[in-house]
């Protein structure tokens, strides 16, 4: 009799980077275990944030999917202490989408904010993200302090400061999207980024158009023209952006 079951995926190489699921609902963390496991990446579970802590001790994870809201300890708590042992990536999985929630994730030290309810493949994608610019992070020091002109990029605390003349620096009040849009142009400040370029680089989450880009573009450039930055960033038609010009 001719089975009409897919076969079942081969286990991940010994190798593999190991995901620890911090979940508190069952189906979910099965639903991210299924998908990660799909993609080769070996798993473990938490289901409260204790044992998170226990797990990441004893396991090492490459990566963390951690929950916000969960029994014993939450998700801040966990990241909080994650964050004073090492530099080990966490992806925040929470229900709230609030700008001001995010940034505060990724101050408090998250390297990524995923709203619920998720795709699950998204969340693969985002996974490989992170480990990838956490990896590149170890080599080429792509974390750390961006200087461009009188711009002072702190890429750890989410924070930009513009420094004129001797006084002190003013700090830049941006969303977690002009703040990307403005790390991902300052990185290379004379290159032309396209559109989609900046949308897949800045707004991965995001189901938005190109031409979303040219709004979020148009705020930051206003609010570093309010700061004494004039100029920045530089359009070029039918083209796309770039930090600095050519003088």
């Amino acid at each position: 009799m001719i089975s009409l079951r897919p076969p079942e995926p081969p286990p991940p190489p010994s190798s593999a980077p190991l995901i620890l699921i911090a979940e508190d609902e069952p189906q979910i963390a099965r639903i991210l275990a299924g998908y990660l496991q799909r993609d080769g990446y070996h798993t473990a579970h938490a289901a409260n944030g204790r044992a998170a802590l226990e797990q990441h001790l004893m396991l090492k994870p490459d990566l963390i999917l951690l929950d916000v809201q969960m029994p014993l300890q939450d998700g801040w708590s966990v990241l909080t202490q994650v964050r004073r042992r090492g530099e080990t990536p966490v992806i925040m999985l929470t229900a709230r989408d609030q700008d001001a929630d995010k940034l505060a994730a990724l101050r408090v030290g998250a390297d990524d904010y995923i709203v619920k309810p998720f795709n699950p493949a998204e969340v693969v994608a985002r996974v490989a993200a992170v480990l990838r610019r956490s990896q590149g992070r170890q080599y080429d020091g792509a974390a750390g302090v961006l200087r461009c002109g009188p711009l002072e990029i702190d890429q750890e605390h989410y924070t930009v400061s513009v420094r004129s003349g001797g006084g002190a620096p003013t700090a830049l009040n941006l969303t977690l999207t002009e703040f990307r849009l403005l790390v991902h142009l300052a990185r290379t400040p004379r290159r032309v980024c396209s559109r989609l370029e900046l949308l897949e680089a800045c707004m991965p989450e995001s189901q938005s158009l190109e031409r979303t880009v040219d709004s979020h573009i148009s705020k930051l450039r206003k609010k570093l023209e309010e700061a004494g930055v004039p100029n920045m960033p530089v359009s070029l038609r039918g083209v796309g952006y770039r930090l600095e010009g050519e003088g």
